[in-house]
């Protein structure tokens, strides 16, 4: 049987992951994570990610509950995000032979059982002392509906609803870490939301391959778990030289300074992964891509069926949280 993610302990060769580093030193600026899409037509009033949202204030990451204020809760979450290539769009120099690794190709081809495997997209996140990321699944892509066109609240419950798996891309997502912080380990689920939680360490240049569409995951707060300055939208992180970081906030004043062992600095590169060449060829010519209006279509039609809605369907956004709350199951389960 084939396993549905592999560790990769080391990942690159110590020069490697060194420049890893080095990449994210030369990118400067780093910025806190910005929704990419609108929810026009659908939930408009809803954070892209309202549904792990709602969760981790609900819950925490550890299932025991969260009692911190809603804008504590924001202020651990609001993690330093930036793109290092983007399709064929290299944003980072020097990240090129990351984005083509010969091993993620190999491993991903091992893991998803799919021959043909595309590049896609690498993005760098930071973690700052007492942050963590919510339970979660990432945002899926199917054709004709991928973050750039869909709320991100809605690609999510497409794939967890199940309705619309014909058209799904499947993407192969690699997590790696670099640097010396000793928190922030990676929790997952792999056997489903309702199996035991696992954890891997954030320890420098080891990395794990796993569809992180459909297994649940998250960050355990990083070390120290105390947080101090706030981190507001519009905050950023900026390498000073000489191994130091300096937080700024909205105003451009300087609220904190971290050096490298303060940080959780992951790197996450994804892939489209296809059975044939029949497959990627359908992707890439856009035949028989979805719509808005289908994808609701079908999702209030099950709805219906399940006796969920009787009525006519309710505003924007009554019906986004009525898609959540009926297709998307969260972790119950506490580390093992």
């Amino acid at each position: 049987m084939r396993a549905s993610y592999k560790a990769m302990t080391p990942f690159m060769t110590a020069a490697e992951a060194d420049q890893m580093l080095r990449i994210a030193e030369a990118r400067g600026v780093f910025r806190t994570y910005a929704e990419e899409a609108l929810n026009e037509g659908i939930g408009e009033s809803l954070p892209q990610r309202f549904d792990a949202a709602f969760n981790y204030i609900q819950h925490g990451i550890d299932g025991h509950g969260n009692t911190d204020e809603v804008s504590t809760a924001a202020q651990r979450t609001n993690y330093f995000r930036e793109t290092y290539a983007y399709g064929n769009e290299i944003q980072a120099p020097g990240v090129e032979p990351f984005f083509t690794h010969p091993d993620l190709l190999n491993v991903a081809r091992e893991v998803t059982g799919r021959p043909l495997v595309v590049p896609a997209i690498v993005y760098a996140n930071i973690l700052t002392p007492g942050q963590e990321l919510a339970i979660h699944t990432d945002v899926p892509e199917f054709r004709g509906a991928d973050r750039k066109r869909m709320p991100q609240w809605l690609l999510v419950t497409m794939l967890h609803s199940g309705l619309f798996n014909d058209y799904r891309i499947p993407i192969a997502t690699c997590v790696s870490w670099f640097g010396a912080n000793p928190g922030g380990a990676f929790a997952y689920f792999p056997e489903g939301p309702q199996g035991p939680r696992e954890s891997m360490p954030a320890v420098h240049n080891t990395a794990i391959l796993i569809d992180t569409d459909t297994v649940f995951h998250g960050v355990e707060r990083v070390t120290p778990k105390a947080i101090f300055p706030e981190i507001d939208k519009g905050a950023t992180l900026t390498f000073k030289g000489g191994d130091q970081w300096s937080l700024a906030n909205l105003n451009g004043l300087e609220v904190a300074r971290y050096s490298w062992s303060d940080l959780r600095y992951s790197i996450s590169w994804k892939a489209y992964c296809f059975k044939d060449e029949a497959e990627k060829a359908m992707w890439s010519d856009k035949s028989d891509d979805l719509t808005l209006d289908r994808i609701l279509d079908v999702l209030e039609a099950a709805l219906r069926s399940r006796g969920v809605l009787t009525m006519q369907r309710p505003d924007p956004t009554s019906f986004a949280q009525m898609l959540v709350n009926e297709f998307i199951r969260f972790p119950m389960a506490k580390a093992g």
